[in-house]
Protein backbone atom coordinates (compact mmCIF):
# COMPACT_ATOMS: atom_id res chain seq x y z
CA UNK A 1 0.00 0.00 0.00
CA UNK A 2 1.17 3.29 -0.85
CA UNK A 3 0.45 6.52 0.61
CA UNK A 4 -0.97 9.80 -1.50
CA UNK A 5 2.03 11.25 -1.43
CA UNK A 6 4.02 8.36 -2.35
CA UNK A 7 2.11 7.97 -5.29
CA UNK A 8 2.23 11.48 -6.14
CA UNK A 9 5.99 11.03 -6.66
CA UNK A 10 5.70 8.17 -8.49
CA UNK A 11 3.98 9.46 -11.07
CA UNK A 12 4.56 13.54 -10.61
CA UNK A 13 1.63 14.67 -9.93
CA UNK A 14 0.45 16.75 -7.31
CA UNK A 15 -1.73 15.19 -4.45
CA UNK A 16 -4.95 17.80 -5.28
CA UNK A 17 -4.71 15.76 -8.91
CA UNK A 18 -4.71 12.68 -7.11
CA UNK A 19 -7.48 13.83 -4.57
CA UNK A 20 -9.73 15.44 -7.35
CA UNK A 21 -9.33 11.81 -9.17
CA UNK A 22 -10.76 9.85 -6.49
CA UNK A 23 -13.85 12.62 -5.67
CA UNK A 24 -14.21 11.75 -9.57
CA UNK A 25 -15.12 8.07 -8.43
CA UNK A 26 -11.96 6.92 -10.61
CA UNK A 27 -10.62 4.81 -7.46
CA UNK A 28 -13.82 3.26 -6.43
CA UNK A 29 -12.82 0.68 -4.30
CA UNK A 30 -9.62 2.72 -2.66
CA UNK A 31 -9.13 1.77 1.02
CA UNK A 32 -8.64 4.23 3.64
CA UNK A 33 -7.43 3.99 6.92
CA UNK A 34 -8.13 6.18 9.56
CA UNK A 35 -9.87 8.06 6.89
CA UNK A 36 -6.11 8.31 5.20
CA UNK A 37 -6.05 7.43 1.66
CA UNK A 38 -3.94 4.44 0.92
CA UNK A 39 -3.23 2.75 -2.80
CA UNK A 40 -3.07 -0.20 -3.78
CA UNK A 41 -1.61 -1.70 -6.83
CA UNK A 42 -4.78 -2.10 -8.54
CA UNK A 43 -5.31 1.99 -8.32
CA UNK A 44 -1.20 2.46 -9.60
CA UNK A 45 -2.86 0.23 -12.55
CA UNK A 46 -5.33 2.45 -12.87
CA UNK A 47 -3.77 5.74 -12.36
CA UNK A 48 -1.27 4.31 -15.43
CA UNK A 49 -4.43 4.11 -17.40
CA UNK A 50 -5.97 7.37 -16.18
CA UNK A 51 -2.55 8.92 -17.12
CA UNK A 52 -2.54 7.40 -20.43
CA UNK A 53 -6.49 8.17 -20.97
CA UNK A 54 -5.72 11.98 -20.32
CA UNK A 55 -2.52 12.27 -22.48
CA UNK A 56 -4.44 10.87 -25.40
CA UNK A 57 -6.89 13.92 -24.91
CA UNK A 58 -9.55 11.96 -23.32
CA UNK A 59 -11.87 14.10 -20.52
CA UNK A 60 -12.41 13.13 -16.89
CA UNK A 61 -15.79 12.72 -17.51
CA UNK A 62 -14.92 9.73 -20.31
CA UNK A 63 -12.55 8.11 -17.85
CA UNK A 64 -14.81 8.10 -15.27
CA UNK A 65 -17.29 6.18 -17.77
CA UNK A 66 -14.61 4.12 -18.75
CA UNK A 67 -13.89 3.37 -15.07
CA UNK A 68 -17.61 2.38 -14.49
CA UNK A 69 -17.68 -0.09 -17.27
CA UNK A 70 -14.53 -1.85 -15.74
CA UNK A 71 -17.24 -2.36 -12.51
CA UNK A 72 -19.83 -3.82 -14.52
CA UNK A 73 -18.13 -6.48 -16.02
CA UNK A 74 -17.44 -8.03 -19.43
CA UNK A 75 -20.67 -7.30 -20.60
CA UNK A 76 -19.14 -3.86 -20.93
CA UNK A 77 -16.01 -5.45 -23.50
CA UNK A 78 -17.52 -3.65 -26.63
CA UNK A 79 -18.56 0.35 -25.24
CA UNK A 80 -14.45 -0.10 -24.09
CA UNK A 81 -12.89 -1.32 -27.07
CA UNK A 82 -15.33 1.26 -28.82
CA UNK A 83 -13.98 3.97 -26.84
CA UNK A 84 -10.26 3.04 -27.35
CA UNK A 85 -10.75 2.63 -30.77
CA UNK A 86 -12.40 6.37 -30.69
CA UNK A 87 -9.57 7.64 -29.32
CA UNK A 88 -6.72 6.12 -31.23
CA UNK A 89 -8.39 7.24 -34.51
CA UNK A 90 -8.10 10.64 -32.78
CA UNK A 91 -4.71 10.35 -31.41
CA UNK A 92 -3.45 8.93 -35.35
CA UNK A 93 -4.64 12.10 -36.62
CA UNK A 94 -3.45 14.26 -33.90
CA UNK A 95 -0.28 12.42 -34.84
CA UNK A 96 -0.77 13.10 -38.56
CA UNK A 97 -1.09 16.70 -37.83
CA UNK A 98 2.10 16.86 -35.18
CA UNK A 99 4.12 15.13 -38.56
CA UNK A 100 2.93 17.80 -40.77
CA UNK A 101 4.44 20.20 -38.11
CA UNK A 102 7.57 18.36 -37.93
CA UNK A 103 8.00 18.30 -41.11
CA UNK A 104 7.72 21.90 -41.34
CA UNK A 105 9.68 22.79 -39.25
CA UNK A 106 12.67 20.34 -40.87
CA UNK A 107 11.87 22.17 -44.09
CA UNK A 108 12.81 25.74 -42.52
CA UNK A 109 15.37 24.53 -40.86
CA UNK A 110 16.87 23.37 -43.74
CA UNK A 111 16.03 26.96 -45.80
CA UNK A 112 17.35 28.97 -43.29
CA UNK A 113 20.68 27.03 -42.91
CA UNK A 114 21.31 27.03 -46.74
CA UNK A 115 20.10 30.59 -47.01
CA UNK A 116 22.54 31.66 -44.44
CA UNK A 117 25.23 29.48 -46.83
CA UNK A 118 24.35 31.44 -49.55
CA UNK A 119 23.73 34.88 -47.91
CA UNK A 120 20.43 35.16 -49.63
CA UNK A 121 17.26 33.15 -49.93
CA UNK A 122 17.52 33.60 -54.02
CA UNK A 123 18.65 30.16 -55.22
CA UNK A 124 16.30 28.87 -52.58
CA UNK A 125 13.00 30.21 -53.75
CA UNK A 126 13.63 29.09 -57.30
CA UNK A 127 13.67 25.13 -55.84
CA UNK A 128 10.59 25.78 -54.37
CA UNK A 129 8.25 23.54 -54.78
CA UNK A 130 9.57 21.02 -57.53
CA UNK A 131 13.90 20.98 -57.14
CA UNK A 132 14.20 21.05 -53.56
CA UNK A 133 16.89 18.05 -52.44
CA UNK A 134 15.12 14.66 -52.11
CA UNK A 135 14.35 14.29 -48.16
CA UNK A 136 13.63 18.32 -47.98
CA UNK A 137 11.06 17.63 -51.23
CA UNK A 138 9.21 14.62 -48.85
CA UNK A 139 9.24 17.17 -45.69
CA UNK A 140 7.98 19.91 -48.08
CA UNK A 141 5.33 18.52 -49.93
CA UNK A 142 3.61 16.80 -46.42
CA UNK A 143 4.33 20.20 -44.30
CA UNK A 144 1.79 21.47 -47.38
CA UNK A 145 -0.66 18.71 -47.79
Amino acid sequence: MYSIGQVAEMFGLPISTLRYYDKQGLFPNMERVSGIRKFSEAEIEALRVIECLKKAGMEIKDIRQFMDWCLEGPATYPQRKAMFEAQRVHMEAELEQMNRTLDMLKFKCWYYEQAIKDGSEDRLKSLIPDHLPEGIQKAYENAHS
